[in-house]
């Protein structure tokens, strides 16, 4: 049985898709890009100030799945320049102690133009 996460806490979602899905003990949740979602709108001029949303945002979807960031076993982590890449680890690092299992690639392009884009898959 899968169980859709939603909460207005982090970014709604802006396509045909959920915030996360639950099934079988495991969080899946979608990629989350620096949106305030008390406005909807990006936030963050640097690399720094829009990976803290990011992680903000995917604590509060950890958090309504009932879940933590020391539960996650795996992140895939998209940068639209890898020259960026120092100044994200120094941000994902804070909040993701456990060291989980990722992935790190340079995109051409991430949605509405942002620097940075997370999901992570998390144990219940």
């Amino acid at each position: 049985m899968l169980n859709k996460v939603a909460t207005d806490k982090a970014p709604a979602a802006i396509g045909p898709y959920s915030q996360g899905i639950i099934a079988n003990g495991f969080l899946f949740a979608s990629g989350q890009i620096p949106i305030d979602p008390a406005v909807g709108e990006v936030r963050g001029e640097n690399i720094t100030e829009q990976a803290e949303l990011v992680m903000k945002n995917i604590g509060e979807i950890l958090k309504e799945a009932g879940t933590s960031y020391e539960n996650v076993v795996k992140t895939t982590c998209f940068l639209a320049d890898m020259a960026d890449f120092g100044a994200f680890n120094a941000v994902y690092e804070k909040y993701f102690t456990g060291k989980p299992a990722r992935s790190c690639v340079a995109v051409k392009q991430l949605p509405k133009d942002v620097l940075c884009e997370v999901e992570v898959i998390s144990v219940i």
